[in-house]
């Protein structure tokens, strides 16, 4: 495929995608406001407190966002081996003992004080602009493959297998955009999935949440607890929901409100048919980045395109997946819609690198 970046700007950003955004974090901001309530009420005596904080990253997000969707690709070329250092440092640092926020078992945040980073989400973003810099630059398999498994198996130490497997999923995605050698893509995935299943099983804890998954009502009041809780607010919704802001999983029935289990409250509160409206919206939204990534004038931005957009697509079906319980609990995020940080503004980072290679669109 012919390399090059377009020298003129050709077009204006696609403003649909623009406005669709907006509208996406205004439903989401709402949803937090709303799901949050009882425990920032009772954590912080403010019952707008998640959302407030919400709503600060967003701005900072949207900030990045319109940055992103000016600067020349030129430089984001040049900074994606910088870029993709400053990730692995992150997930270093998240590594060591004292220097990272702790929760449940798992070593994933970096406490700033007046910020958290969750290093993987940067990870994210910097594989890939760097899976899309060796394509610009014709380089072959093991050139992926060695920085791919590097940076999952640094997730995989958290230990955070969810975002390991998202990781993979990007990566992968964006090798077969390149034109890479598909027989070495395949075999690949064989081995990392008999890997993963090595994994699962050879940890008590992923162990006893796959058993969990496979039987339900095994340990309905410890280890099946959230599940089943996240299966109740579903089934409270019924067709049309008990009506917004009288959820009642909410009210410390269902744990991790505002992030995990987000899906799940508002399904309770607008039901089958609002959370099928919801769910369109988002399979819009990746369409829409599907349609920009399609376009794109060179291979750098293809398989940049193509990777934000299995990003954001992987992420919606696996957290979707595990809230009606396809597949165990991951603790991915639901973009635009979960509470977040790092996350939210790093899926905005990524909404202005689209943006920007939505005007040079052919």
């Amino acid at each position: 495929m012919r390399k090059f970046l377009p020298k003129a700007k050709k077009n204006s950003i696609d403003k649909n995608l623009l406005i669709f955004t907006l509208f996406l974090l205004f439903i989401g901001l709402v949803a937090i406001a709303d799901v949050s309530a009882p425990v920032a009420l009772q954590r912080y005596n403010d019952q707008y407190w998640y959302a407030k904080q919400h709503l600060i990253r967003i701005s900072i997000g949207f900030v990045v966002m319109l940055v992103l969707s000016k600067l020349e690709f030129g430089w984001l070329k040049k900074i994606s081996l910088h870029f993709m250092v400053f990730a692995i440092i992150l997930l270093t640092i998240v590594l060591v003992p004292g220097l990272a926020t702790q929760a449940k078992g798992a070593s994933r945040w970096i406490d700033l004080g007046f910020f958290v980073i969750q290093p993987t989400e940067v990870a994210k973003l910097a594989i890939v602009i760097y899976f899309a810099k060796l394509a610009s630059l014709d380089k072959k398999f093991y050139s992926y493959a060695v920085m791919l498994h590097l940076i999952a198996f640094m997730i995989m130490l958290q230990p955070d297998l969810g975002s390991t497997i998202m990781i993979m999923f990007i990566g992968i995605s964006q090798m077969f955009i390149a034109g890479l050698d598909i027989k070495k893509i395949f075999v690949m995935i064989l081995f990392d999935t008999l890997a993963v299943i090595s994994l699962t099983i050879g940890s008590d804890y992923r162990r006893d949440r796959l058993m969990t998954f496979l039987d339900q009502s095994s340990d309905p009041l410890n280890k099946g607890y959230h599940i089943r809780q996240i299966l109740i607010a579903l089934g409270a919704g019924g067709l049309w929901g008990v009506g917004i802001g009288q959820s009642r999983q909410k009210n410390f029935f269902l744990p991790e409100t505002p992030t995990d289990s987000i899906f799940a409250v508002i399904a309770e509160e607008i039901g089958f048919s609002g959370s099928f409206v919801l769910i369109l919206l988002l399979f819009v939204f990746v369409f829409m980045l599907f349609r920009i990534a399609n376009s794109a004038p060179d291979i750098f931005s293809k398989v940049l395109g193509f990777g934000i957009t299995a990003w954001v697509g992987g992420q919606i079906i696996m957290n979707l997946a595990a809230i009606v319980a396809l597949v165990p609990l991951t603790g991915i995020p639901l973009p635009f819609i979960s509470y977040g940080g790092s996350s939210i503004i790093l899926i905005l980072a990524a909404v202005g690198i689209m943006l920007n290679i939505s005007r040079y669109a052919k």
